[in-house]
């Protein structure tokens, strides 16, 4: 049996201004490819789907198109997860349509998937909350999968139907998984667990929540999951939530993080992706494979000093996604910055690093003029932490402010 695990699409998402939805649209086609060529017999998508609860029009339309290529006319089972940035019930929506389509979708953690069946062969053998028991088109062992979408840690509990609220999360999962596989999960077939959680190994170092990320590890979110905590009937663990692709833990199983498709923030600058290849057979070990996704631009990171090296540079990294530390003397004038924009489309975020500021400010804090009227004292204050004039686009929506309140 061969599953594919992908995760942390977060379609709809842009970076600043920059739309990334071309780059989605090319990264999910080589993964439908991957898909093909590997003959996969399923495909895991462990969460965060979408960016935002309401995504974008084309995002959805994305998302769609996407699976039910994957699910290759239900010839090919698909399992997808709602995660922290999902809406449960946009994801369990369309589960009726995607159903015919061989695609199965869980959006909280207590969802019963229906039983159905489709000429191709899949059928869905048993189910209850949080688990599913899959026969796939020509293969003989059954695919028992334990699903466990994101939910805060308050509404975990009340889901697993947890009484005491002050007892671990971990425990109270612990022992819903574990009565799960103690039922369902022998060694006639294949045994997953699905989750979008974070989950790391006792005593190991804490990885780090993506930059920009809405973080599970927080009051009110979800306390981090060991992966002692998973039953020993599971012989992989699919995990969503984390953007760099790792592997947690090999004990008791190989527990891994697949990690995002795309970099979504600066702090994955020069990160590769991937998808994970599982090659598994009923009561025996996984074998995973990572293979490495291509599509997509990088995310770079420069410092340079002076806007000779910044431009030679810029040059040299044409087909990327640039963050740009510029060390100068004095601040960035308006002409070159022009000549910085102009040299490359991809400059997301521009940082100027003044070597002799902390002078500059304190000129700056002598030379302020209360006598001035707003505008002006506007105009100084957004060179003083802008470092350049502002533009008539911000003096104007500065001018219109100053209206609505004197109005009010």
């Amino acid at each position: 049996m061969k599953l594919l695990h992908t995760s942390d699409w977060h379609l709809g998402k842009r970076l600043e201004d920059f739309l990334r939805i071309e780059e989605q649209q090319a990264v999910l086609q080589e993964i439908c490819e991957i898909a093909e060529r590997e003959h996969v017999d399923a495909v895991l998508v462990a969460g965060d789907l979408f960016d935002t609860f309401n995504p974008p029009t084309e995002a959805v339309e994305l998302f769609y198109r996407t699976l039910k290529r994957l699910a290759n006319n239900g010839k090919r089972a698909v399992i997808a997860i709602a995660g922290n940035h999902d809406s449960p019930d946009r994801i369990e929506a369309p589960d009726p349509l995607a159903r015919e389509c061989g695609i199965i979708f869980a959006g909280y953690p207590n969802s019963v998937v229906p039983l159905f069946e489709l000429e191709s062969g899949l059928k869905v053998l048993q189910s209850t909350e949080g688990f599913i028991e899959l026969k796939l088109p020509d293969i003989e062992s059954p695919l028992r999968l334990l699903l466990t979408p994101y939910a805060n840690e308050f509404r975990l509990k009340t889901y697993l139907g947890q009484e005491n609220s002050e007892e671990e999360l971990r425990s109270v999962l612990q022992q819903k998984w574990q009565d799960l596989a103690t039922t369902y999960c022998d060694s006639s077939g294949v045994n997953i667990l699905v989750n979008h959680l974070y989950v790391m190994k006792r005593g190991g170092e804490m990885p780090e929540e993506p930059a920009d990320e809405k973080p599970i590890l927080h009051l009110g979110g979800a306390q981090a999951i060991y992966s002692e905590n998973i039953p020993t009937q599971i012989q992989y663990t699919a995990i969503g939530h984390l953007h760099r692709m790792q592997r947690v833990d090999s004990v008791p199983c190989p527990v891994c993080y697949s990690g995002s498709p795309l970099s979504y923030s600066f702090a994955e600058a020069n990160q590769k992706k991937y998808v994970l290849l599982v090659e598994m057979e009923a009561g025996k070990g996984a074998t995973i494979r990572e293979l490495e996704l291509t599509q997509g631009k990088k995310l770079l990171r420069k410092r340079a000093e002076g806007i000779e090296e910044a431009l030679l540079w810029l040059s040299e990294n044409q087909d990327c996604l640039v963050e740009l530390t510029m060390v100068t003397d004095t601040y960035l004038t308006a002409q070159e910055r022009k000549q910085l924009n102009g040299a490359h489309y991809g400059i997301v975020v521009l940082i100027p690093e003044v070597r002799n500021s902390a002078e500059f400010s304190s000129e700056k804090k002598k030379s302020i003029d209360l006598t001035k009227n707003m505008e002006d004292l506007f105009a100084d204050y957004f060179r003083h932490t802008k470092g350049q004039e502002p533009n008539a686009e911000i003096l104007r929506l500065f001018t219109e402010i100053l209206g609505v309140e004197e109005e009010q």
